[in-house]
């Protein structure tokens, strides 16, 4: 009988181990439309034993939220078993969301493997998945951030770029370079607000490019400005 060690993150035994595939997740963020009642995220299992699936909301800041969830995922745990696949769903529970910008949650997708039924030495990792759930209430459904990457305001001061987000959008960078050199690997900035990045010592002002990631996943076109 399989048995799911839930108080532990991994449980490691020295000499040989083997590591497998994991629990694939359908998506790598999710955009929830304020006019949706609802929206769905797949979870599969490639691996010949089960996991425990546990999920759930945090806060901008990575915080349990305790009381008044604006979203409520479901369902929160479920046994997922080999070669299946099931859905969760992020359920909104309030109205009492921003309806002139974007807010930002994180989804939290964890999955715990059972312990196999065998003598051989093994490493077993629980993974937590964790995936930007951003809310978009109806009046900016339409547009898309990347509409508004080249009005993004940067500003160089000795060695900290900063960046400003004049919009309502959420904008989220593959990458930032200056002068061809890597500033950033990831990152975002909220809306209306500003966000900042430690330039090496050497770097001098020139041409910043960036790369913006879409509600998809996928990665836009470059964009330059001289600072």
């Amino acid at each position: 009988m399989r048995k799911f060690n839930i108080p532990f993150l991994f449980v490691l035994f020295f000499t040989v181990f083997s590591v497998n595939a994991g629990v694939v997740i359908g998506a790598s963020r999710m955009i929830y439309d304020g006019n949706k009642k609802e929206k769905s995220i797949s979870v599969e299992n490639p691996d010949a034993y089960p996991y425990l699936m546990q999920s759930w909301v945090e806060d901008a800041s990575g915080k349990m939220i305790k009381d008044n969830a604006p979203f409520i995922v479901t369902p929160p745990l479920f046994r997922l078993d080999s070669k299946q696949k099931n859905l969760l769903r992020i359920v909104k529970a309030t109205n009492a969301l921003p309806q002139d910008k974007e807010t930002l949650f994180w989804l939290n997708i964890k999955s715990i493997p059972s312990k196999p039924d065998t003598d051989n030495n093994t490493l077993q990792i629980a993974v937590r998945s964790r995936l930007k759930l951003i809310y978009r209430p109806d009046a900016l459904i339409g547009e898309i951030p990347e509409q508004y990457a080249d009005k993004l305001v940067w500003k160089k001061q000795g060695t900290v770029l900063t960046v400003t987000n004049p919009s309502n959008y959420y904008i989220n960078f593959m990458t930032v370079e200056l002068n061809k050199s890597k500033v950033s690997e990831g990152g975002f900035v909220a809306p209306g607000s500003s966000t900042t990045f430690t330039l090496p010592a050497n770097l001098s002002s020139g041409d910043l490019s960036w790369k913006i990631i879409n509600d998809y996943g996928g990665i836009g076109a470059i964009h330059h400005a001289n600072i």
